[in-house]
């Protein structure tokens, strides 16, 4: 278990923010405290699916603190990095889906309405492993129609399969595994395969973030 206890360049939870949103944290055991952890991830950064144009830089922990928001690998990856913190083993995981939600302009921008490379956390309370997605913020699901994703810290917590009028929601398409570390390899070829219109900012922006930051900031899916 030793590895996914570990702070990595991407599960950077020495990172001072990191630090700070930790101390947020409440809970008496590890479910309670992966539970309160949870919802401070899930609300308190926006998701939004165009800080993929930071590249790798976006993909670490400490991204989402720093700008916000961020989509749903670094989410995870915070959640991931907040429960080493709390000595909660934890690693990262990624499947591929299709949101039958998503709006046109995005999928114009991915040239795709398949999604590779979604992240969740999964942590490891009370003897077994536990998936979590805390992607999608309230006022997203607000504005969807989709109820946010609760979690309870004894079941898995993955996306809802259909709308609370039956509209179909998230389709898991393939499982990648759970990996201790971001695995850079693996996502890097991902994104050559199935966005190779992307992969030349997204390897790149690792150090020079892009400049496009009002597409990212003023995103609202309500106007996409």
């Amino acid at each position: 278990m030793e590895a996914y206890l570990q702070a990595t360049p991407y599960f950077d939870y020495q990172n001072p923010l990191i630090e700070q949103l930790s101390r947020q944290v409440s809970g008496a055991n590890d479910r309670e405290k992966a539970v309160s952890i949870y919802y401070l991830v899930r609300d308190g950064i926006k998701y939004n699916p165009y800080t993929l144009k930071d590249g790798l830089g976006s993909l670490k922990a400490s991204y989402c603190l720093e700008n916000h928001q961020a989509f749903c690998i670094p989410k995870s990856a915070l959640m991931v990095a907040l429960c080493r913190k709390h000595e909660i083993p934890a690693r990262i995981g990624l499947a591929d889906v299709i949101n039958h939600l998503s709006s046109p302009k995005l999928i114009e921008w991915l040239r795709t309405d398949y999604f590779a490379m979604h992240g969740y956390a999964d942590v490891y309370i009370e003897g077994k492993w536990i998936k979590a997605t805390p992607v999608f913020d309230q006022d997203l699901c607000t504005k969807f129609g989709v109820h946010p994703l609760d979690f309870d810290g004894k079941s898995d917590a993955i996306l809802q399969a259909n709308t609370a009028d039956g509209k179909k929601h998230m389709e898991y398409v393939k499982q990648h595994g759970t990996f201790d570390d971001m695995p850079i390899a693996l996502i890097l070829q991902t994104v050559e395969a199935v966005y190779p219109h992307l992969l030349q900012d997204f390897a790149t922006a690792f150090t020079q973030p892009s400049h496009d930051k009002q597409t990212a900031s003023e995103w609202n899916p309500k106007q996409d």
